[in-house]
């Protein structure tokens, strides 16, 4: 069954599903690329693991208790004249439980000599939140490509983290795609997506004298959505994941939910 949203879906943003998401989203690209650009280019998949902190339940932490120093009702004082020597008592505490995360980006080569010509970055949350490792690797990794001879593509369908930064403002949007060519910079072409629109179809450019490729972002992410079985793990009935929705983005989220909302099954609309 199709999302409900004619664009991004905001339930995909929550971070049990966006993963799985994130690296389908990169092989559909990756696969209708290939199937304009060969013989002459080819698309490929190309990782990046960063490290992902695991939440720790709190009840694993109950039960703990201080050793012998610390249960000491009062100090012992010396007598006078006399020093007492105490050994420090263990406590218990956590540290960060970390899993790896494996990020994909796709790379567009020239077949013959294999230089890359096009790279398309999705960004995760991860690449979005200030301090982390991944955050600071992509946008190191931004200047070194907006530096480059090499055309640059940045798809953002995450409302939530920090934005990549650019000099000139564009509209607010929950959405972005941006798109910088290679002989065109400091230019950039930005596609603010509001919630209800429909994703764009933007140019893919490659080497020079070749005629751009397209790709068409609502054919890719609806495919993703159908091969995910997204509408069996999404409950539409619950509120869309954070950050909160604008007041007029959550009047339209509710009309456009109000079939499914109003039966007691997920994605079942109901019949007029």
């Amino acid at each position: 069954m199709a999302s409900p949203f004619p664009g991004m879906d905001p339930y995909i943003e929550q971070s049990r599903i966006w993963a799985d998401f994130h690296s389908d989203l990169a092989s559909e690209i990756r696969a209708y690329l290939n199937a304009q650009i060969r013989p002459a280019y080819f698309a490929r998949l190309t990782p990046y693991t960063t490290y992902e902190v695991i939440e720790v339940a709190q009840s694993r932490l109950q039960g703990v208790r201080p050793d012998v120093g610390v249960m000491q009702r009062r100090p012992l004082l010396p007598h006078a004249g006399t020093a007492t020597l105490t050994e420090p008592a263990p406590v218990e505490s956590i540290v960060k439980m970390e899993a790896p995360l494996e990020i994909m980006s796709i790379e567009i080569r020239h077949a013959s000599e294999e230089y890359l010509v096009t790279a398309i970055e999705i960004l995760s949350p991860v690449n979005k939140q200030r301090g982390h490792e991944a955050h600071r690797d992509y946008q190191r990794k931004r200047r070194e490509l907006l530096r480059s001879n090499v055309h640059f593509i940045e798809i953002d369908f995450l409302r939530a983290g920090e934005r990549s930064p650019l000099d000139r403002p564009v509209p607010p949007a929950p959405y972005y795609v941006s798109l910088s060519r290679e002989g065109q910079r400091p230019k950039i072409l930005v596609w603010p997506i509001p919630l209800n629109a429909r994703l764009p179809t933007i140019p893919v450019p490659l080497a020079h004298g070749d005629p751009d490729a397209t790709l068409n972002l609502a054919q890719v992410v609806a495919a993703v959505y159908e091969r995910g079985g997204y509408d069996v793990q999404i409950d539409y009935r619950e509120a869309a994941p954070p950050p909160p929705l604008s007041e007029e983005e959550e009047q339209w989220v509710d009309q456009s939910l109000a079939p499914y909302r109003s039966t007691g099954q997920k994605m079942e609309p109901q019949n007029d």
